[in-house]
């Protein structure tokens, strides 16, 4: 998911000019999410780059309760208990276990996914898209790092619930990732062992532990 979505938090004592209504917009986004005891999401994910005739689909599904999240893409199994990242491939039957501090600040984990532009970003309002009667306001947010290998970022949120629609990221190497949600439910009834890794049930799988 390294390509998913991208983080830059950013130190920087320079004061932005922002969009009032983007910025409202965006907080109110936030505010509801964090509103919910969890959420659950089903997604495309598409990934493209017309100059080396890349394109990329595939679905993907989280579930996000405070920092704890448990992603499927790709094939692969990720869980975050809130201190360690095991991620799960049955393909190579291998779980590669590391810490969560060791996550890379340049992406946006899922738990942070509804907030990464609080820091880093310049935003403002963009084009509003009809999609089937529904009402998608984009935020175009560019990062304040000049040397950042994004170029600009569009979130579309939907003005009546305030969840996020869709996600696309631009890279300066032509690059394009694009996450749309399908399915964005709350406060699902979920399983105490969702976000735990059991070891139990992997043991002809190589664990690699990470230091």
């Amino acid at each position: 998911m390294k390509k998913l979505l991208v983080l830059f938090l950013l130190a920087s004592s320079t004061i932005f000019a922002q969009d009032n209504d983007a910025k409202k917009l965006l907080n109110e986004v936030s505010a509801k999410a964090k509103g919910y005891d969890n959420i659950a999401i089903d997604f495309k994910y598409v990934l493209e780059n017309s100059e080396e005739n890349i394109k990329q689909e595939t679905k993907g599904d989280v579930v996000m309760q405070g920092e704890n999240y448990r992603l499927n893409i790709l094939g692969i199994t990720r869980i975050f208990d809130g201190t360690t990242i095991y991620s799960i491939s049955p393909e190579d039957e291998e779980v590669t276990v590391s810490k969560g501090s060791d996550q890379d600040e340049s992406t946006i984990t899922p738990s942070k996914m509804l907030s990464f532009y609080k820091e880093g970003f310049t935003y403002k309002m963009d084009i509003i898209q009809d999609v089937s009667g529904r009402k998608i306001q984009y935020v175009k947010l560019i990062p304040i790092d000049s040397n950042s290998e994004i170029k600009y970022v569009l979130l579309g949120v939907d003005t009546k619930t305030k969840h996020i629609y869709r996600l696309i990221e631009v890279g300066k190497n032509g690059t394009k990732t694009t996450l749309t949600v399908n399915s964005f439910k709350t406060n699902e009834p979920l399983s105490k062992s969702l976000f735990t890794f059991d070891e139990t049930k992997y043991k002809d799988y190589y664990i690699n532990k990470l230091d």
